[in-house]
């Protein structure tokens, strides 16, 4: 469903066939019929205060017209993929899932924290199914893929001063589907236990990535102080 290209600064997720996305991404947000969802990379200084970053954005994505596009200053080569598969026979159900995983920005729900201009970091995800949907149903299946996003993060056990982190502050998810009749998408279906484990899995593997990039820069910075 999801094929990727790595084309710096972009990250490319062709779907396979024009599908109906629902997100609340910084281009292309709601619902949108796409081939395509884009990963733009950015570096953490280049979002200054007062800068303009949906205009300058959507002046970037003018390349690729009609695609649902999110930035992260998280390194696109560290993308995570997963997939899974639920139901039988004719209701087999596909997902797919593509995340990138920074937690420098890292957040307990329900605490916010104040952050500085360098204090960026988020969890982009694209999550495909073959499942044929509502838009009521694609709705319920986001709200599955954000439940898997908040479980994988928790699990990953990355504290800060006001609690464990359940994500950051600016996360952003994309749920694409062909449009359909399935009225139903949540835990107790097929769509929805697919779109669960294919994000969890994803967002897992991508945030044991960041935690180990995370140790490293603080070694790092240890070794310098001791100098």
């Amino acid at each position: 469903m999801i094929g990727l290209r790595l084309e710096r600064p972009w990250l490319i997720a062709d779907l396979a066939a024009p599908m109906r996305c629902l997100s609340w991404a910084p281009y292309g947000a709601g619902y949108r019929m796409a081939d395509q969802v884009i990963w733009r990379e950015v570096r953490n200084a280049d979002l200054v205060p007062g800068f303009d970053a949906e205009g300058w954005f959507a002046e970037e994505m003018a390349r690729f017209p009609g695609a649902v596009g999110m930035m992260t200053s998280r390194d696109i080569a560290t993308y995570a993929m997963a997939r899974a598969e639920s139901g039988e026979g004719a209701g087999r159900v596909r997902a797919q899932c593509v995340a990138t995983v920074g937690l420098t920005n890292g957040e307990a729900v329900g605490r916010r924290r104040v952050f500085g201009t360098k204090d960026f970091g988020t969890i982009n995800v694209l999550v495909a199914t073959d499942a044929a949907l509502s838009e009521t149903a694609q709705l319920e299946a986001l709200s599955i893929a954000v439940q898997a996003r908040t479980a994988a993060v928790i699990e990953a056990g990355h504290d800060v001063p006001t609690g464990r982190v359940t994500g950051t502050g600016t996360d952003c998810l994309v749920l694409a589907c062909l449009p359909g009749e399935g009225r139903y998408a949540g835990l107790h279906t097929p769509v929805g236990e697919a779109i669960g484990a294919a994000v969890k899995s994803a967002v897992a593997a991508g945030a044991r990535d960041w935690q180990a990039w995370y140790a490293g820069k603080l070694a790092e910075a240890a070794a310098k102080r001791a100098r």
